[in-house]
């Protein structure tokens, strides 16, 4: 029997879920959403009901272009095997297309011919790039990180691109900024959100933030390829935020702005329950999420739920080394 809290007026969570469409208002229908998420995601990743034709559906997906680089040695492994690309690339939070896992084919609809991205805000350098010049002005390399999400499951995804620092250095932040502001593609026809109409509430477009200083760490990246190809829709397309060491709803996809500024910005899930999603989001084992432990976390394989290995949570996802000192 699933027990059910009532949530804040729009809170949705990154859950896979499913509605019961008899409940007449809105908040007992957020409710129920919220309390059917967990046992949801129990059904088997890659069941045997998935027809060869769907498959060969989702592995075109994951066709794109070949991206070549060097793997950077400080970053060529971890402690557990890489995910394997078919589960990585149908296993999905992607909250502009839906609010399930599955959401592979929905982000197909996300147009990234011509793709710019903004650099602007509080910098001596403003520039535009396209993808090309983002390959040219930033040396390409891959990086294998552990990947964390808030609901406690994880993955590890081979990333290709190239460190947040390097971008600093060619935009150069002036003194007065102090933050910085991820902001996501949105097209309310093609990035519709959840199935149900609410999500046209909800605080669009998708936008994160980060201290300057977490930005400008050794770690944080963007990435603009994973498993040696560029980047699948339904991972980001075509450039998404990395931070390893932060939960998964702090790494902003599609990203088509990049603003420095002088004061802590709005973020799409801490807007939306700043109590369940703090602006800060770092994976800390010993903090629990108000509905769940985060002490441990479960590695996504095929088959249900309930069969995947679980590990214990590593504080900073196993990168405190890298950015403890953030936080002393």
């Amino acid at each position: 029997m699933t027990i059910i809290r009532v949530p804040k007026s729009w809170e949705i969570p990154e859950r896979d879920v499913t509605p019961e469409s008899a409940y007449l208002n809105r908040r007992r229908f957020l409710k129920t959403l919220m309390g059917t998420g967990i046992g949801a995601s129990l059904m088997p990743i890659l069941g045997c009901e998935k027809s060869e034709e769907v498959n060969s559906k989702l592995a075109a997906t994951l066709d794109t272009a070949t991206l070549e680089a060097k793997r950077n040695p400080a970053f060529s492994e971890v402690d557990r095997p890489t995910t394997e690309r078919i589960l990585a690339g149908q296993y999905n939070n992607y909250y502009e297309f839906g609010m399930t896992k599955s959401i592979w084919q929905a982000a197909q609809s996300l147009p990234t011919e011509n793709w710019k991205v903004e650099v602007t805000g509080l910098v001596k350098n403003p520039r535009t790039y396209d993808l090309d010049d983002l390959q040219k002005a930033f040396p390409i390399e891959e990086r294998i990180y552990r990947f964390r999400c808030v609901e406690a499951w994880s993955m590890v995804i081979p990333w290709l691109g190239f460190p947040m620092k390097s971008l600093i250095a060619a935009v150069e932040p002036t003194d007065k900024a102090k933050f910085v502001r991820f902001t996501s593609y949105y097209d309310s026809k093609i990035t519709v959100g959840p199935f149900w109409t609410l999500g046209k509430n909800l605080p669009w477009p998708y936008t994160e933030g980060l201290r300057l200083e977490e930005m400008a760490n050794d770690i944080a990246f963007f990435a603009i390829g994973n498993y040696g190809h560029l980047l699948p829709k339904q991972h980001g397309a075509p450039i998404r935020a990395v931070l390893p060491w932060k939960y998964g709803f702090k790494g902003a996809k599609s990203i088509v702005k990049i603003e420095f500024v002088e004061t802590q910005p709005a973020t799409f899930w801490n807007t939306i329950d700043s109590h369940e999603y703090d602006f800060e989001a770092n994976v800390n084992p010993q903090k629990p999420h108000p509905r769940w432990s985060q002490a441990t976390e479960k590695f996504i394989s095929n088959g249900p739920n309930l069969k995947w290995e679980k590990r214990p949570t590593l504080p900073y996802n196993g990168y405190g080394e890298y950015v403890a000192s953030l936080y002393a």
